[in-house]
């Protein structure tokens, strides 16, 4: 099966930019130029590849061909520089990546930081959980992830756990566990979630038998701490954020056996290209520094 470049470029484009109309102005042709190339990539894999809804999504055969466009756009990234050595007409090579947002928020961001005036970076954010399907449909071509086990065509490599408390304000465990930590406490006293997929709260709260607590969703990394710092409930807040929470009231730990690991792993394609690489290394090495050896 012969496919060609161009198509390939088409496919990614409209992905990347969720229609095809998007994708004709990142690509400088018009929007039927990038239909028909479309068309003719699907004509030469006898597929559907693309659902033409808004926005766009690959289907189940689409995602393994944009895994192919994405793998083609970073071989030619990494030989362009390795044919210019001198850095002349070589631009950055792009790299998506999909990674959990307490990470984004601590440790991830400075071991990236170094890198960015050889590589764009596009980052997806999404529960750790979850990052690996964005492995699996092309979207990103490494994942800091909960996934163990290698999504199809990755290389996993284990990284280390983030350690996250059940933490709150002094004056919230006065007001709402003047006896301590109890299951009656808990059913009552509000507590903030990151948004409807983190189950770190309701993890901690079903070992107390407690299934329907009283809700607050904070969906950013900084302002869930922040929530916290301000009263509206108590919440589990990684380590690595608890060193960032200088302004505003200290946090107390509200259950000193309540700590809980969140383990995580580095995926990405098992392709040798130099630009991942690097990308990798800087990752692996801040992971050894600032989450918990397991």
């Amino acid at each position: 099966m012969d496919l060609d470049a161009g198509q390939l470029r088409a496919l990614a484009a409209a992905v990347d930019a969720g229609s095809l109309d998007g994708a004709a102005r990142r690509l400088h042709v018009t929007p039927s130029a990038v239909s028909q190339r479309i068309k003719a990539l699907e004509a030469a894999t006898g597929r559907v590849l693309l659902v033409r809804a808004k926005p766009v999504r690959v289907t189940p055969s689409g995602a393994a061909v944009l895994r192919l466009a994405r793998q083609v756009e970073l071989l030619a990234a990494d030989t362009a520089r390795e044919l210019h050595t001198d850095g002349a007409g070589a631009g950055p090579v792009t790299v998506p990546i999909a990674v959990n947002a307490d990470s984004l928020a601590t440790w991830v961001l400075p071991a990236l930081a170094p890198l960015s005036e050889d590589h764009r970076f596009d980052l997806y954010r999404a529960d750790q959980e979850r990052t690996g399907d964005l492995l699996r449909d092309g979207t990103v071509m490494a994942a800091v992830t909960a996934e163990s086990e290698p999504v199809p065509g990755c290389r996993v490599v284990p990284l280390g756990a983030m350690r996250y408390r059940p933490m709150a304000t002094a004056a919230f465990v006065r007001r709402w566990f003047p006896e301590g930590v109890t299951a009656g406490a808990l059913a009552v006293a509000p507590v903030v979630v990151f948004d409807r997929e983190d189950d770190l709260q309701h993890a901690y709260l079903r070992r107390w038998g407690i299934t329907r607590p009283l809700v607050h969703h904070v969906p950013s990394s900084a302002d869930y701490v922040r929530a916290v710092q301000l009263g509206m409930g108590w919440g589990t807040v990684p380590d690595l954020q608890l060193a960032q929470t200088a302004d505003g009231p200290e946090l107390v730990e509200l259950d000193p056996d309540g700590a809980t690991d969140v383990v995580l792993h580095w995926q990405q394609w098992r392709l040798h290209s130099p630009a991942l690489d690097r990308v990798a290394e800087a990752v692996l090495a801040a992971a050894r520094a600032q989450l918990v050896r397991r």
